[in-house]
């Protein structure tokens, strides 16, 4: 018989394959997204600890749409903003098994933009 696709834990396995190898420290959290239909998160975590260090998301953005491009620039920008506020320059990228494109890229390539590395 014919089993649906299920692209939601597809996706679930992509990211735990991908955070098996991937850890935040406290030094260099883990920048982690995800994205639904309407919008789009971004947190950075601390994995050591358990914590999350900050927060951003297009649900608390007054001009982004999270459903598109220019709400992931502008969480990406928050983000980074954040980041570098608390002393944190570097991170590690979790794409939380997603592909690199669309909103994801452009969240990441905001957050370069705005002083992160990665």
């Amino acid at each position: 018989m014919f089993k649906p696709i299920n692209k939601n834990k597809q996706r679930i396995k992509r990211h735990r394959r991908i955070r098996f190898n991937m850890k935040g420290t406290p030094e260099r959290p883990r920048l982690n997204v995800f994205r639904s239909n309407k919008n789009i998160y971004a947190q950075l975590i601390d994995d050591i600890s358990g914590t999350t260090l900050a927060q951003a998301n297009s649900k608390d953005m007054k001009n982004g749409n999270g459903s598109n491009i220019e709400g992931a620039k502008a969480v990406g920008e928050a983000i980074a903003k954040m980041a570098i506020e608390k002393g944190y320059k570097s991170v590690v990228f979790d794409r939380g098994g997603y592909l690199y494109h669309g909103r994801v890229k452009a969240l990441a390539d905001a957050a370069r933009a705005a002083g992160l590395e990665f």
